[in-house]
């Protein structure tokens, strides 16, 4: 066990150490929840397209759609509070918490995060939402992009020293049983089903149904530009 503690420092000063002004603040902006309310947005409005059948009453097709919503927000408020519930538990301090290797982290914007850190809240909720979401909708044009948003966000907390890969590896279990469990309940009241949602049978005769699944690809990528570009800027202008 003392061993596979000291790889994790090991791998956690390594990520960190690789900085420079312009990752500080990318990965600062990457981090932070409001950054990806864009994506929010889309992924509401493709679900939303997704799940509304217009051969049944509207009462029913939007209830299911609410349902989802409240599943989707179930994922990410569990996986908020049990991730916290743990952390208080275990009590392994974070990277920049840590009297001992405290003095060897390089932090940014004075950003050191709570006490403790076991295990990562922002890795359980990215990854339920993104599991969960990628299971109702079965398409791999938007399981992979949201599979590179778990990972940068992911990759940030470490690059800003506030977790351990070990962290961002508990937080991505947690979220994972969080996410199957409710998507296995969402099956079994038959808010959803195993085949892929009503979006793909009408996506062979509309080209907007049928491309509306990059919009996920697209939003993420615009994201990461505006970020780059803000952070190339705020570097110049530093």
């Amino acid at each position: 066990m003392q061993r596979l503690l000291e790889i994790d420092q090991e791998l956690l000063l390594l990520i960190n150490s690789c900085h420079n002004s312009f990752f500080d603040q990318f990965f600062w902006l990457v981090s932070g929840k409001m950054t990806w309310l864009p994506l929010y947005v889309v992924m509401l409005a493709l679900l939303i397209l997704s799940f509304y059948r217009h051969n049944e009453p509207p009462f029913r097709a939007w209830l299911r759609i609410v349902l989802l919503l409240v599943a989707i927000a179930l994922c990410f408020g569990l996986s908020d509070y049990l991730s916290s519930l743990i952390k208080h538990s275990v009590c392994r301090f974070r990277p920049a918490q840590d009297p001992s290797l405290a003095p060897l982290v390089h932090i940014v914007n004075s950003y050191r995060g709570g006490k403790f850190g076991f295990v990562s809240s922002h890795a359980a909720n990215t990854f339920s939402v993104a599991l969960f979401y990628s299971l109702l909708m079965r398409d791999r044009r938007v399981t992979l992009p949201l599979i590179l948003w778990v990972v940068l966000n992911c990759y940030s907390r470490m690059y800003l020293g506030v977790h351990y890969p070990g962290d961002i590896l508990g937080g991505l279990v947690l979220g994972t049983i969080i996410a199957l469990l409710l998507y296995l309940i969402a099956t079994k009241l038959r808010i959803c089903s195993t085949t892929p949602p009503y979006i793909k049978k009408r996506a062979i005769t509309d080209p907007l149904t049928f491309y509306a699944p990059y919009s996920i690809w697209l939003t993420l990528i615009l994201t990461l530009c505006v970020a780059a570009v803000y952070s190339g800027l705020g570097g110049m202008i530093c």
